[in-house]
């Protein structure tokens, strides 16, 4: 990690050496440079790194509530106990005795939901992942609106009440609105807290704390079948896992406002008072921040930027630049939600021990999200994302020509696609996180993990479509990736250039233009931004 006086020195060396550099070296120094926010802040400091230690813990209960459903509600065996001369699922039996060997209790156990009634977990579960989906879009909308900040205590708020509550109630039925509830609030905290992140980082470096951000979940999964392993009672660990967030209230104290949405709201007072904090922390100057700022303020007006401080839904797709990137963009989420959480599944049929089933799932998810790290700065977004979509998509269309009984051949091209999808997933939220701008980029991320939910909500089904034709599966799981590839083709890069902050510097990233050194339309083309 970088020194707390590293982005001063850095600035400094930019300054005094500037003359005597190439004008290519210098295009993608100056651009952070010339944005006062980033300047105020600096790239990095010990106060981006505070920040980011505070937030980044709630990626634990974002995996610990998604994954949950398999320990809480796991298949079970089961015999019918009304009449033990009875089939089970017979229609004369009304009461049933269940395998505790494995789980001590489960919902499935307290509320008999065999048989008949044998969907409902699976319906739990897909209730819950809408849930997500109404959280992402609802929780983006409010902090586009009011902050990050206030939403995102909110948020966690009624995570740690639902949590809780879905751990005490005794009907089925209200434990699945707490657990929708619980879902909605969970959307919410992935949404804001991963904007504010990506909204303080300088360019330099947000591959690496974009990535750094997603270890925490791979981290919660793991630890999740350490927790079901100690905590058989189902109620003691929907408990456990809630309970957690109650270490999070502390952010209505220790999580400061984003200075990118004070200032775009028009907030420049509160925008100033939050720099003079960061700088002071990563021992940056501070005296030329306010009349930096008012100047920015004042060019912004002048061009007519500031009045679309407040953007909507419908702002992405306005104009036609933006509205082709919003397209490809959310499909890209869309592959990942179904792929990531369809392939996850379809390890965790291989049978065996489900609590190392579960582990093994999830440790394969951290060397694709460290290798992310890598590739993100050498290569670049767009790269990256083509490159772990293809892995994924021909490692899964490779299952449907190997023989069903080759079983460890088709978990080990399957654990290869689910190692695709952990560097996909990181690289998506950084892609999109730099490619909306910043007064919709909230609802921007919430609408594309939106269509995300859609995925994750289908993955089930597809991943049980095995019972119609064994290959129907890993083809599914193998194109829709592809395609995602494809259109990540038609996306510009994101990688050095500065975060787009009006509607009209989203529609205007990626253009491609028509520029002579005399500043009229000649041969050469090149990309908007990039020359």
């Amino acid at each position: 990690m970088a020194t707390s006086d590293a982005p001063n020195r850095e600035i400094e060396l930019q300054d005094q050496n500037r003359a005597a550099q190439p004008v290519a070296k210098q295009d993608s120094e100056t651009k952070w440079n010339l944005d006062p926010i980033q300047r105020a802040m600096g790239q990095l400091g010990w106060w981006h790194i505070l920040v980011c230690a505070v937030v980044f813990p709630l990626k634990f209960p974002v995996a610990w509530h998604q994954m949950s459903i398999i320990f809480l509600g796991p298949s079970v065996n089961y015999t019918c106990a009304s009449d033990a001369a009875l089939e089970a699922c017979d229609a004369a039996c009304t009461d049933w005795t269940y395998d505790n060997s494995t789980f001590s209790t489960t919902i499935v156990g307290e509320w008999d939901l065999v048989c008949a009634n044998g969907n409902l977990v699976k319906l739990s579960q897909t209730i819950f992942m809408f849930g997500i989906l109404v959280g992402g879009v609802l929780f983006g909308s409010l902090a586009d609106k009011y902050g990050r900040r206030p939403p995102l205590v909110i948020a966690v708020l009624i995570q740690l009440v639902a949590g809780v509550g879905a751990a005490l109630v005794g009907s089925f039925w209200v434990f699945v609105v707490l657990r929708f509830l619980t879902a909605v609030a969970t959307g919410g905290t992935m949404v804001t807290s991963f904007v504010l992140v990506m909204e303080i980082i300088g360019p330099k470096w947000r591959e690496l704390f974009s990535v750094l951000y997603q270890i925490p979940f791979n981290l919660g999964h793991l630890t999740l079948a350490g927790f079901a392993y100690y905590l058989r009672e189902w109620r003691e660990l929907q408990f456990a896992l809630s309970i957690f967030s109650v270490l999070m209230v502390s952010y209505y104290w220790l999580v400061p406002e984003s200075p990118r949405y004070l200032f775009t709201s028009g907030n420049v007072d509160g925008a100033v008072t939050v720099l003079e904090s960061a700088a002071k922390r990563n021992n940056l100057p501070t005296d030329t921040i306010r009349t930096s700022l008012e100047q920015y303020a004042k060019e912004k007006s002048c061009s007519g930027s500031t009045s679309d401080s407040k953007g909507n839904v419908l702002d992405l797709f306005r104009t036609p630049n933006m509205r082709s990137k919003t397209l490809y963009m959310c499909f890209n989420w869309f592959v990942c939600g179904l792929a990531f959480f369809g392939v996850a599944q379809y390890i965790g049929h291989a049978g065996g021990d489900i609590y190392t089933n579960v582990a093994i799932s999830a440790a394969l998810e951290l060397p694709g999200t460290l290798i992310c790290i890598y590739m993100m700065k050498a290569y670049g977004r767009k790269k990256t994302l083509i490159f772990s979509n293809t892995l994924t998509g021909i490692s899964m269309l490779a299952i449907a020509f190997v023989p069903p009984s080759a079983s460890t051949l088709n978990v080990g091209l399957a654990s290869i696609g689910l190692v695709g999808m952990s560097i996909s997933f990181p690289t998506v939220y950084l892609y999109a996180g730099e490619l909306f701008p910043t007064v919709v980029r909230n609802v921007g991320i919430g609408t594309a993990s939106m269509i995300a939910r859609f995925g994750s909500m289908i993955a089930p089904f597809v991943a049980g479509m095995g019972g119609i034709a064994y290959w129907l599966p890993p083809c599914i799981f193998g194109l829709t990736p592809l395609v995602g590839a494809f259109f990540v083709f038609f996306l510009p890069e994101t990688q050095g250039h500065p975060l787009p902050e009006t509607l009209e510097d989203g529609e205007n990233f990626g253009k491609r233009q028509r520029v002579t050194s005399e500043g009229i339309d000649g041969p050469a083309s090149v990309e908007n931004g990039k020359h």
